[in-house]
């Protein structure tokens, strides 16, 4: 493999105070005592492009998945039911709790 053209990394994403309370809010509403821990994913995004344009970007999903299970991307791919509803919960808490004046 050659490269097309040299990586042009971009900077990690402030932890915001006004992003991250309001994860770590709906977080305690739904799943008491549950920590909220930033992390990196290993993954390609298109946050890459915004970051280096100047703005913070953000990957977040409330979904559980069993970690003796794990099927992402494949073509079995799937997480629970529950799981894909609390998930669906939570994203449209945070929408609310973040876009809220």
């Amino acid at each position: 493999m050659t490269p097309l053209a040299e990586a042009k990394p971009s900077a990690p994403s402030p932890l915001r105070p006004d992003v991250i309370g309001p994860i770590e809010r709906v977080t305690e509403q739904m799943w008491p005592g549950v920590p909220v821990i930033p992390v990196m994913g290993t993954g390609a995004t298109d946050g890459l492009y915004l970051r280096r344009a100047g703005i913070p970007t953000y990957g977040v999903d409330g979904i559980f998945e069993d970690v003796d299970d794990t099927r992402a991307h494949g073509r079995d791919e799937r997480i629970g039911v529950k799981q894909f509803y609390d998930g669906l919960e939570f994203l449209y808490r945070l929408v609310k709790a973040v876009s809220a004046p």
